[in-house]
């Protein structure tokens, strides 16, 4: 079953936002999906942003454009809201700001995915022109943006983009940002596998789904003969912390903004991973498995492929699929950490 996106409000919404848009206008569509201007005129111009890379490449395989920003303000921005709160109130923030004047602003979620707060977050900015409820979500957009914004619609602006700027957490060192995975912590099943890295790993090493980072560092910590790291990360947001966090690795380390499900270039030595096992709220076991059959393709005959999963999850049949040999080395707190060596040609 196909997951619900906010697409078909937005879709009974897009005749009015864009009624008062000229033919050929450009519409900015932040953190959009693919379909997104399915059924609208062919004349418009739409440039979409999408910081998770399969998205992304789905959007540019529509013909979209995915240009960085273009010189001229848009007539309209839509934001397909995420998540987190706090990156959905600076996507918001960031739209008004760079909007045209007279070009109106839109928000589309899913009602369980918080559109009433995403709703009044954007009457917080500007008041509203006009609002949709339909197949489980919500859309809204504001009146034409003046000329000058409100002075305190300005201030909102500023501490909401702030608020989703990278930081560095006061307390480890490490760089974090809002909706990012392990945000400010170490998830449990990150930390069994670090207690269960060998020391002896060496070599080239990859690290598929690697989020922010901190695996790839204990890696570093843990294993001395380690001598480069290759990072493998679908979401930008993530990989840009990443970037911050080992900029003083003592080995040159790769970043990739990558699909790793669609399989990694290069051969390794190891190969580390707490494999994501959901796509928005819908559990996918087979992403999973498509790390573990991903991994088995890059590591060299003579390498060992370490990872973490949920204790339910059934990945058990996929490592002895593409592996010669395996074993459980932990079960603890709802986690199993594998080793998994000769991978199957």
């Amino acid at each position: 079953m196909a997951e619900s996106t906010p697409l078909a409000v937005l879709r009974a919404a897009l005749p009015r936002l864009l009624a008062a848009c000229a033919p050929t206008a450009r519409i900015d569509v932040l953190r959009a999906l693919p379909g997104v201007a399915q059924g609208t005129a062919s004349t418009l111009h739409w440039r979409v942003e999408q910081s998770f890379q399969p998205l992304r490449a789905a959007l540019q395989a529509e013909g979209l454009d995915t240009s960085p920003e273009g010189s001229s303000p848009p007539e309209a921005v839509i934001v397909l809201l995420p998540r987190s709160r706090e990156e959905g109130r600076a996507l918001l923030a960031r739209a008004l700001r760079d909007v045209a004047v007279g070009g109106v602003v839109a928000g589309a979620a899913l009602n369980d995915e918080g559109a009433r707060s995403a709703e009044k977050d954007l009457a917080t900015l500007l008041p509203l022109a006009g609002q949709i409820s339909k197949a489980h979500g919500r859309a809204f957009w504001t009146v034409p943006r003046p000329a000058v914004l409100p002075e305190a619609t300005q201030g909102f602006i500023e501490r909401w983009l702030t608020a989703d700027a990278p930081r560095r957490d006061a307390t480890t060192g490490l760089w974090q940002r809002p909706g990012v995975f392990n945000e400010g912590r170490l998830d449990g099943g990150s930390a069994l596998l670090i207690d269960h890295l060998p020391p002896t790993l060496r070599g080239a090493v990859a690290d598929l789904g690697a989020g922010t980072g901190l695996l790839s560092m204990a890696v570093l910590d843990h294993c001395p003969g380690v001598q480069s790291i290759d990072l493998f990360e679908a979401e930008d947001r993530a990989l840009e912390l990443a970037r911050r966090n080992l900029a003083e690795a003592r080995v040159p380390v790769h970043f990739h903004w990558h699909d790793v499900a669609a399989g990694v270039p290069g051969r390794f030595d190891a190969v580390v991973s707490n494999p994501p096992f959901h796509v928005g709220a819908r559990s996918v076991p087979a992403l999973g498995r498509a790390f573990i059959a991903a991994a088995a393709r890059a590591l060299k005959r003579d390498g060992q492929f370490l990872m973490v999963a949920n204790r339910h999850l059934p990945y058990e049949d996929e490592l002895r699929t593409v592996f010669g040999r395996g074993e459980l080395l932990a079960e603890q707190g709802g986690f199993k950490v594998y080793r998994a060596w000769e991978p199957k040609p």
